[in-house]
């Protein structure tokens, strides 16, 4: 797939990743293989007449525990006995399930535990702690008829019982329904087991923990698309039969990422139906993982791919302006237009409509501003009957006996200040406004102005945190990688021009240099609207996020190049400032 962005990678660019996020494998994992015997079916109102354990690691034994029990209440049944060959006389001398249980937790402390029909085992176990007031630990638990369900189909064998699983898989040890001996068998059938989730790439505990059904099968025959993915950061894009881009993910390991999709662990129904339609996955591979998100943005901004949620509704920013009349009133809006024509800044974007509306409620009900949607002119205004809000002082303007535009403006001046980025007017009026509410035990509404306000300098804390990256030419700046060495990247404008990723010690004067000379123009935004009405937006957010984090950064080195005054900084009583003093955002949280 051709896009406008493709590159070969830079001279300091580097793609050795890090073990840590690879899962843990499964050869590194202790697990304990349980088996109970027991008096009847119900735990709880039956008991463990035997407990036999074995302890693996890397298909390994590195340890057994048996014991019987003797139970203290029920009756082993002629049944039982017959099919266990535990009898009466065999438990008569054996410690009861009080003395048992500590030794085996703490045989099996901090190992995952296995089972054939685990719910039974370890639903006993469950119950014998809680009889006995002992701490329950709550282990990994893994079962070997649920893994045997998603990898051997009823093609191969008639039914999952263990005696039909491990003749089928030829164990040395044949289940006998005495516990130590089927706790070794289900042993060797769970790693039989892992040999088969190994060729479908499952390797981890975290993917074998997961598994789910829906879509397996599926998933299994499309699991080929995976190979050849390289193991570094980057975008991959899902691709119909007539390379239509079908879904678009990033990924620090695009490798073990796309691979996860073919496995049991992908339980999302969209995705099943996504892996259904593909028939191919292209990748971009990229310096580091902010270059992948950068990209990915781009990407689906681009190509509005049918699985990725987030192009559904790529409009859906809400705005509060003035609108453009003689007596302006407060509106939400999505279009660029309506933003254009307001005779004051526009407060926003607004993640949903529903939350701008809230607070431009707010703003109706502490400033005094026309609500109603009369067109009221100086012409006409002689002729205005007030409307139905005004008789409780809901509307202000004109509805309020002021038919002076200069005047009303002067009532409202409070207002235009805010959305011009001063909010101090509308902190002091929120607060006297929750007070009284408060003082009327109106407790719920006073929390829905707090909401509101908080909203307010939240959303304008990160327009104004966007508007001061875009007005920086150029900053260079460098992180520590994961992996090791740093992450560095050039960000022009509020837009990411160029990345690379340096080995540890390296030169980063040399670096830069290098990344400088051939990063992205980036022309002067335009100052006449908002900056986060473009789709750029987005991209300047996750920089902005990203620098916080960043070790090191600095403005152009090039002082021919930019003016000196040009340093991404935040107005000392700015929306930031505001946000913070009334815990709307923290410092430190993500733009």
């Amino acid at each position: 797939m051709s896009l406008p962005f493709d590159r070969a990678p830079g001279p300091f660019e580097s793609t050795q990743l890090s073990f840590d996020s690879l899962g843990t494998p499964l050869h590194e994992v202790t697990f304990v293989i349980v088996d109970l015997e027991t008096t009847g079916t119900t735990a709880g109102k039956s008991e463990i007449t035997e407990i036999g354990a074995v302890k693996t690691r890397g298909g390994e034994v590195i340890g057994e525990f048996q014991s019987l029990v003797k139970p203290e209440e029920s009756v082993i049944s002629p049944f039982v006995s017959r099919l266990t060959g535990i009898t009466h006389a065999m438990v008569d001398d054996a410690p009861s399930i009080r003395s048992v249980l500590p030794s085996f937790l703490e045989f099996s402390i901090g190992a995952v535990l296995v089972a054939h029909n685990a719910p039974f085992d370890i639903g006993f176990l469950r119950s014998a702690c809680e009889k006995l007031d002992y701490h329950w630990p709550s282990p990994t638990v893994l079962d070997t008829v649920t893994l045997a369900r998603r990898v051997v189909g009823r093609d191969e064998v008639r039914n999952h019982k263990l005696g039909t699983l491990t003749a089928h898989f030829g164990t040395s040890v044949t289940p006998d329904h005495r516990a130590l001996s089927d706790a070794r068998a289900t042993g060797e059938l769970l790693h039989h087991l892992f040999e088969r989730f190994g060729g479908y790439g499952i390797t981890t505990l975290e993917e074998l923990s997961t598994v789910r059904q829906a879509g397996w099968a599926k998933r299994q025959a499309k699991s080929h698309l995976a190979k050849g993915v390289p193991a570094e950061p980057g975008v991959y894009m899902f691709l119909d039969g007539t390379r239509r881009v079908l879904y678009i993910g990033k990924s620090g390991n695009m490798a073990r990422r796309v691979r996860g999709y073919f496995n049991a662990s992908e339980n999302r129904g969209r995705m099943a139906e996504m892996i259904t339609a593909a028939q191919e996955v292209s990748c971009l591979p990229c310096a580091h993982s902010l270059e992948a998100e950068v990209r990915e943005l781009r990407l689906i901004g681009e190509l509005a791919p049918p699985y990725n949620r987030r192009s559904k509704n790529p409009d859906r920013n809400s705005w509060i302006v003035l609108s453009d009349e003689e007596y302006p009133r407060l509106s939400v809006v999505r279009s660029a237009s309506a933003i254009e024509r307001s005779p004051a800044p526009a407060l926003g974007p607004f993640r949903s409509r529903k939350s701008a509306q809230a607070v431009k409620e707010t703003l109706d009900t502490l400033y005094p501003v026309k609500r109603c949607t009369a067109k009221v002119t100086a012409a006409n205004v002689a002729d205005h009957r007030p409307c139905v809000s005004s008789q409780v002082g809901q509307c202000g303007g004109p509805c309020a006996g002021i038919t002076d535009p200069a005047r009303y403006r002067s009532e409202i001046a409070e207002l235009f200040d805010a959305l011009a980025g001063d909010f101090s007017s509308l902190r002091r009026l929120s607060g006297q406004r929750m007070a009284k509410l408060a003082a009327e035990a109106r407790y719920e509404t006073a929390a829905e102005v707090r909401d509101s306000l908080r909203s307010a300098l939240s959303t304008a804390a990160r327009a104004e945190t966007v508007s001061a990256l875009r007005a920086v030419p150029e900053i260079l700046a460098s992180a520590p990688a994961t992996e090791g060495g740093e992450d560095l990247a050039v960000i022009r404008h509020g837009k990411l021009a160029a990345a690379s990723h340096v080995p540890g010690g390296a030169d980063l004067d040399a670096a830069f240099d290098s990344l400088c000379a051939t990063a992205e123009w980036v022309p002067r935004p335009d100052r006449s609207l908002p900056a986060e009405t473009d789709s750029l937006a987005e991209e300047t957010r996750l920089l902005a996020s990203w620098l916080q984090d960043a070790s090191m950064a600095w403005p152009s080195r090039s002082a021919e190049a930019f003016p000196a005054d040009f340093t991404w900084s935040l107005p000392v009583d700015g929306a930031n400032h505001h946000a913070q003093v009334s815990g709307a955002i923290r410092l430190g949280d993500p733009v």
